[in-house]
């Protein structure tokens, strides 16, 4: 589509106005990733591809996406909290926010006013401008925690909406004295970037490219190299056809390190209630 894609429609003219202060911040972010050249060693690559795979697959994939958007699995609630917070580091806002976004993109998957990131609107606007033009029923706390009541009854995941942000601090702190400013700009700002890229192209891409298990009502397909970057979240036809299974993929090629996590608690004692794949489905695709 074309740039004209992200100008208000009858349905959705509140979102025409560019919030300046969302698109400084990701800009300045964006930036501050391109000084990785001039800091560069092999230890801060690592540093970055570990916090990558600890913030994503276990903060975001594991814990705000599976376990809290669609409870396919139960853990103790210290646990919870602990999972809950590494998700909140990973810079993509506080737990009641991302749930009750990503509630609302099942509910009413590409619809392109009900939709926070519909990709009906456009690769652009469901990969990031969806954050650049934010509509008041997805961005207030007032407005968009009726969508994740359940979070929005507990004083701890309300504190880590409000002030989820400030993580970053002591976690800034930290790479610094560990490894001085290469680890600082890999661990915090490339590392930052790339997630946020991994996670939204599960929004944009995931909905226009790839090959189709069942047939779901919407466009959601299956992406091999997004199921790479996001950890398994990439087979999303798979998973917006059964939202709520523990495990996303659900072919023998289909790579799912989040499910192996998940499984691994639960030999261990520590995920109970895994919901699994439906006998239907696995025979459907067998056929």
């Amino acid at each position: 589509m074309t740039s004209s894609s992200v100008q208000p429609t009858p349905q959705n003219r509140q979102v025409s106005q560019i919030n300046w202060v969302n698109l400084g911040f990701f800009a300045a972010v964006h930036l501050l990733a391109l000084l990785a050249p001039w800091f560069f060693s092999w230890s801060a690559l690592g540093v970055a591809i570990f916090l990558h795979w600890l913030f994503g697959s276990i903060g975001i994939c594991l814990a705000y996406h599976r376990m809290l958007t669609h409870r396919s699995f139960q853990v103790p609630k210290w646990f919870e909290y602990i999972l809950t917070t590494i998700g909140a580091m990973a810079l993509e806002g506080g737990p009641i926010f991302w749930v009750s976004g990503h509630r609302l993109h099942h509910a009413h998957t590409e619809d392109e006013d009900k939709d926070p990131y519909s990709s009906r609107r456009g690769f652009w606007w469901s990969h990031f401008l969806w954050l650049i033009y934010p509509r008041e029923e997805f961005f207030n706390i007032e407005a968009y925690q009726r969508y994740a009541p359940d979070l929005a009854r507990d004083p701890y995941y309300r504190w880590l909406d409000k002030y989820f942000v400030f993580l970053q601090i002591p976690l800034g702190v930290a790479l610094y004295f560990l490894g001085g400013w290469p680890f600082v700009i890999y661990g915090m700002f490339v590392r930052t970037v790339v997630l946020w890229h991994s996670t939204w192209f599960i929004n944009s891409a995931t909905h226009m490219f790839g090959y189709r298990n069942f047939d779901s009502e919407d466009n959601s397909r299956n992406l091999w190299w997004a199921a790479i970057l996001a950890y398994g979240e990439g087979w999303h036809n798979n998973h917006h056809t059964f939202p709520n299974m523990a495990k996303a993929g659900l072919r023998w090629y289909e790579f799912d390190p989040t499910y192996w996590v998940i499984k691994a608690l639960q030999i261990v004692g520590l995920a109970r209630k895994v919901v699994n794949p439906p006998a239907q489905a696995l025979k459907q695709l067998q056929s």
